[in-house]
């Protein structure tokens, strides 16, 4: 063995154990040793059969094996049933193997089928005490990661048991705390502004406002109001007499009529012609229109920047503020990946049924893709993407190229810079949030899990949030 590390004591983060399998006493002990002087939690097994009662039993964060347990063998044989039986057992558990050289290459292959490392006997103190200190870590993480992602799923359920959520799908902690956002303003009755880029699912937050409201058992009128041309609009939402303009044969009511004690949604105000501006400000401000008076909430919603088209004089800065009494903004899907593959699947047993093609599933890497890719079309692409999958795709197990996509899309972790916001304004939002990840990375003295914890996020999560307000670090040798 080579000396001792001297980089100093290190506390653990968790209280998974190291368990140490090797028949030759001299080595438990060393290596027990080892990592206790360096404050990692160990246990011991002389042969396999101990060595899986452990694992059973005990809080085992990391194996490191012995390859040969009978006397004179060198085969490795036992080694490789050993690791296929604690994958049986846990399949997430990391395995490091010990071996000599005459085992190297049963360890390599064994490397390639999942196991974590191989560290040839005599070992590197320090490779090995930096290895199994990763390991433990992101057991820990995974840990947390699952605890999160059960306290999430509860939210989410006990959301959805006392509310109508509309069928939205979703799974990322944004777009929970965007739902709650919405459930709770539904019955304060004001306008809402809803921004967000297209095919985000602006209509799906509105039709939510609306299910949760006193006013559920009224309409919900929808109208597209950057479709109105100047010479409808007034027709369209406020109604016409017979004759009132050429083919106007009968008395026909407008959508603020035909809301009236509902709700109106005003999809893509933001191109809304100036004459429109106008008279849907007078009707906002008296709730009157000729000689009727209506009762009316309205939710609008665009994925124009108001704010600049104010300072541009394309919008009316009056109606802007009728508009937007409480702001609802949809992150694009390729800032909640979380929510990729819960959309995905829906998609998919939709369409297949649809297509009669029940059994389909998404391959390994058609997942992993759907996951990296940008999504600029959002929720509706991802939806066509999987509709057009249902369909080209050649046997039952859907691929990449059947999802439109290719290698090309896929993003490597951590090397690309903050991608541009798409949805609405930039938010002040954002700048505190640098400032809590900032002051929390700090404290953390730059550990990234550590922050995450004391954010109460995971790493992966406040690795995106890092990643979307411009904040990059530099990666740790043991994975922080």
């Amino acid at each position: 063995m080579s000396a001792s590390p001297s980089n100093g004591s290190w506390t653990a983060l968790t209280t998974w154990k190291a368990l140490v399998v090797d028949d030759q006493p001299a080595v438990r002990m060393a290596v027990s040793m080892l990592f206790e002087v360096h404050d990692l939690p160990c246990l011991v097994a002389a042969n396999p059969g101990e060595a899986l009662e452990i694992i059973a039993n005990e809080d085992v964060g990391v194996v490191v094996q012995d390859m040969n347990y009978a006397g004179d063998t060198t085969s490795g044989r036992e080694g490789v049933e050993l690791f296929h039986a604690i994958r049986k057992l846990d399949p997430e558990m990391p395995v490091v193997l010990m071996t000599a050289w005459t085992s190297l290459e049963t360890a390599v292959q064994l490397v390639k089928e999942g196991a974590a490392d191989y560290v040839a006997k005599p070992w590197d103190d320090v490779r090995l005490l930096g290895t199994v200190r990763a390991l433990l870590s992101r057991r820990a993480e995974q840990q947390e990661a699952r605890r999160l992602l059960a306290r999430r799923a509860r939210d989410r359920e006990e959301l959805a048991g006392r509310t109508d959520l509309a069928g939205l799908i979703y799974a990322s902690d944004e777009m929970h705390a965007l739902v709650r956002l919405a459930v709770t303003v539904a019955n304060a009755d004001v306008p809402v502004l809803v921004l967000g880029p297209n095919g985000a699912g602006k209509e799906r937050i509105a039709e939510i406002i609306h299910r949760n409201s006193r006013r559920r058992d009224r309409p919900l009128v929808r109208v597209n109001a950057g479709s109105l041309p100047d010479t409808l609009i007034e027709a369209e939402l406020f109604g016409a007499e017979a004759g009132a303009f050429t083919g106007a044969t009968k008395t026909r009511l407008g959508r603020f009529e035909a809301a009236d004690g509902g709700t109106l949604f005003l999809d893509e105000i933001g191109n809304l012609t100036p004459t429109g501006q106008m008279k849907l400000l007078r009707v906002l401000q008296t709730g009157e229109f000729v000689t009727r008076r209506v009762n009316v909430r309205v939710v609008s919603a665009t994925n124009s920047d108001l704010p600049k088209m104010i300072r541009e004089g394309t919008f009316r800065e009056d109606l802007y503020f009728r508009l937007n009494v409480v702001e609802v903004a949809i992150p694009p899907l390729c800032d909640r990946p979380d929510d990729v593959l819960p959309l995905a699947e829906h998609f998919l047993r939709m369409h297949s049924e649809t297509a009669g093609r029940p059994s389909l599933t998404f391959a390994s890497s058609a997942r992993a893709a759907l996951v990296a890719h940008s999504f600029p079309g959002n929720v509706r692409e991802l939806g066509n993407r999987v509709q057009r999958a249902t369909v080209v795709a050649a046997s039952d197990e859907i691929t990449i190229q059947d999802l439109g996509l290719t290698e090309e899309v896929l993003r490597p972790p951590d090397l690309e810079g903050p991608r541009p916001r798409t949805s609405g304004p930039p938010r002040d939002v954002d700048t505190e949030e640098r400032s809590k990840i900032e002051a929390a990375l700090k404290e953390a003295n730059g550990v990234v899990s550590q922050a995450a914890t004391a954010l109460g996020m995971s790493r992966q999560a406040l690795y995106r949030r890092m990643e979307r307000v411009g904040l990059s670090i530099e990666r740790r040798a043991r994975g922080d």
